[in-house]
């Protein structure tokens, strides 16, 4: 085998679709874009949202709602995730920093943990955000709550 003598599988290339050229090759005419009309015409493209003179979707529902510009989301973290946290590194302090390093939230998260789940290791935990549930489980483990 020498690279001179490489070619694509056979039927893996197709040529181009050759429009426009005569009648005898089947493609004349109308280049086989129909007749008339804007698509018809060299240069056409269609705005997007255009839906041939219909009225466009996003004209057709209505605006409805507010959106808070001041609004705080937080990440909500689990008791059960940090329990499995804890039981894997062991650590005696849950910050924003251990739950980062362990892919549990983002680098720019902010963080709330919320009550689902069985805290039983003592441990205290710092976040942006308690839940009154989670607050009252960490603190009957004997673990304390620091918020940032």
């Amino acid at each position: 085998m020498k690279l001179h003598t490489l070619t694509p599988a056979k039927g893996s290339v197709k040529g181009n679709k050759r429009v426009g050229r005569g009648q005898g090759s089947g493609r004349g005419g109308t280049s086989t874009r129909g007749h008339k009309g804007a698509q018809s015409r060299s240069g056409y493209s269609s705005k997007s949202g255009f839906e041939g003179g219909q009225m466009p979707l996003q004209r057709r529902v209505p605006k409805f709602g507010f959106t808070n510009p001041f609004r705080v989301a937080y990440k909500g973290v689990n008791l059960d995730t940090i329990q499995e946290l804890i039981d894997k590194t062991k650590a005696k302090e849950v910050t924003v920093q251990l739950l980062i390093d362990n892919n549990v939230i983002g680098k720019k998260d902010r963080v709330k943990i919320l009550g689902r789940g069985e805290l039983t290791a003592k441990v205290n935990i710092v976040a942006h955000a308690f839940s009154a549930t989670a607050t009252e489980n960490i603190e009957k483990a004997g673990g304390t709550v620091t918020k940032l």
